[in-house]
């Protein structure tokens, strides 16, 4: 089922087309598949006397991939003239970012503050910022979350999970 093209009404700029970024995927996935054939072939792809060698399996699914993408990018080729339907425009990209960039922060907050803490901060933020929740509520659900993954892996699982460099649970004595 398609889904209709909303960009027109959002008023976002088209930034990729579809037959773009099926070409672009199929360039990368062909250097994957490169690399999994050459290791393979390194490794030993042909039949032992033995059976198979240690890069009999993986030179064969690399060879798929490779062929795939060939395939991939021929067919974006093709259809590159009569395709001119738009991936993402800058109102989808826009969005995009507005949880990728906080995501990138959320795991760099990880190495400092810790996955409790950080994810805490992650989601009340959240919730305050893209939700428009109250802050007290963002904050209680944050730090309720939180508390029962505390409470799930260090208590009862008894696995601990990265406090951060600044260790700011330290007071719990975890």
């Amino acid at each position: 089922m398609a889904h209709p093209d909303t960009s027109a009404a959002e008023g976002g700029r088209p930034l990729a087309r579809n037959t773009t970024v099926d070409m672009v995927v199929a360039v990368i996935l062909a250097a994957i598949a490169t690399v999994v054939i050459v290791e393979a072939r390194r490794l030993g792809a042909t039949w032992q006397s033995d059976g198979p060698g240690a890069g009999y399996f993986p030179f064969y699914i690399g060879l798929i991939l490779l062929v795939s993408s060939v395939a991939i990018f021929v067919q974006a080729l093709v259809a590159r003239k009569s395709d001119s339907s738009t991936f993402v425009d800058s109102v989808q990209m826009r969005r995009v970012f507005l949880v990728l960039g906080p995501s990138a922060l959320y795991v760099a907050a990880i190495m400092v503050l810790g996955v409790y803490v950080a994810s805490a901060l992650f989601i009340a933020l959240f919730m305050i910022v893209l939700g428009r929740y109250t802050v007290l509520r963002s904050a209680l659900v944050g730090v309720s979350i939180n508390a029962l993954f505390f409470l799930m892996f260090e208590v009862w699982f008894k696995v601990p999970l990265f406090k951060g460099a600044l260790k700011p649970l330290d007071f719990l004595g975890y």
